[in-house]
């Protein structure tokens, strides 16, 4: 058991950190991945265009309970540069309830565009990218000892996505990863970051979310990732953008090749089924057409009240009419 551990281990590195050297971009990029590591080409892959008129509402679905984000220990969290992303490595203090296992938490991750693009994340929302993506990867740790025994097995990993937006005001809590970025401009270093509240990096409204079955959005693209993909945002600054677009580079040597567009195209959804924690409303229309669709509500709303109205006086009168033509009659025939 042991020495599968080991090996899985070996695989996991290799296949991670290059034992056969992929890009996202050129003659060993993405559309080249399969030829190398077939799962890639396999009919589950992530991540996906999340088209909100098609999710299934699923009333059962638990809301996720983060443990130990608040306070991720007292050691201080190795930060990477590893060729492909700036990895963040996380204790195993910190753990998801909400799930039929305990997935506890390894690293997290970010994915970007170029720079100055404000298109850089891997999930879409109705064929909409954002800026940034913040994936945090959990394993069963019921089931599997490790993140590489865990990775190729159904369901062994547990993946949160966070879309980033642009927002007015820099981010404390990005800050704290973001701004140690010039420590590492390199592919291979590392530097260490002081523990800090990383469930301050979550969203508002962790009870809206998306869940599907996919895969590692990189090679060897296993697909075991049980995925959760919010539905509120997270904002970072324009300066916080760019700085993460512009500090990093892929290469050791010269000349330094920019660590940019580091993201995955969505892949075909296939017969999957994403369900989703909530009723879809807000997130179908714009805050514009909600608006609009408002205002036509009350509009035609007034339009009713006010055909009720109109109808309501011309039975009146016709009643009216009626009555002194009874009364009419009555006189006349009384006279008789």
């Amino acid at each position: 058991m042991l020495f599968f551990t080991l090996l899985l281990e070996v695989i996991w590195i290799l296949a991670a950190d290059g034992g056969q050297h992929w890009t996202y971009e050129g003659p060993h990029g993405q559309d080249h991945w399969p030829a190398s590591y077939p799962e890639c080409g396999s009919n589950a892959q992530s991540p996906i265009n999340i088209q909100t008129d098609s999710v299934t509402f699923d009333p059962e679905l638990p809301t996720l309970q983060p443990h130990g984000y608040d306070q991720p220990g007292t050691e201080p969290l190795d930060l990477h540069n590893n060729g492909h992303t700036v990895q963040l490595s996380l204790p195993p203090t910190m753990y998801l309830e909400g799930f039929p296992r305990k997935y506890v938490a390894a690293q997290l991750h970010l994915h970007w565009g170029e720079t100055g693009s404000l298109g850089g994340s891997e999930h879409q929302i109705n064929s909409e990218a954002t800026a940034a993506e913040l994936h945090i990867v959990h394993y069963d740790s019921d089931s599997y000892g490790s993140l590489s025994e865990a990775a190729p097995m159904p369901q062994g990993l547990a993946v949160l996505g966070i879309l980033i937006e642009v927002g007015e005001t820099k981010n404390p809590a990005y800050e704290h990863i973001l701004s140690h970025l010039h420590e590492i401009r390199n592919k291979d270093q590392k530097t260490s970051v002081p523990p800090f509240n990383v469930g301050e990096l979550l969203p508002q409204r962790l009870d809206q979310f998306f869940r599907y079955n996919g895969s590692l959005t990189t090679p060897p693209c296993y697909q075991s990732v049980l995925w959760t993909v919010f539905n509120r945002k997270a904002q970072i600054s324009m300066g916080q953008l760019e700085e993460l677009q512009e500090t990093l580079f892929s290469t050791e040597e010269e000349p330094s090749r920019p660590l940019v567009r580091n993201y995955r195209a969505p892949q075909p959804l296939n017969q999957r089924t994403v369900f989703t924690s909530f009723i879809q409303v807000g997130s179908v229309y714009t805050t514009g057409e909600m608006l609009s669709l408002g205002v036509g509500i009350l509009v035609c709303c007034l339009c009713l009240l006010l055909a009720v109205y109109f109808i309501a006086r011309k039975i009146r009168k016709k009643r009216l009419g009626n009555r002194k033509s009874v009364v009419f009659t009555s006189a006349r025939a009384t006279e008789a």
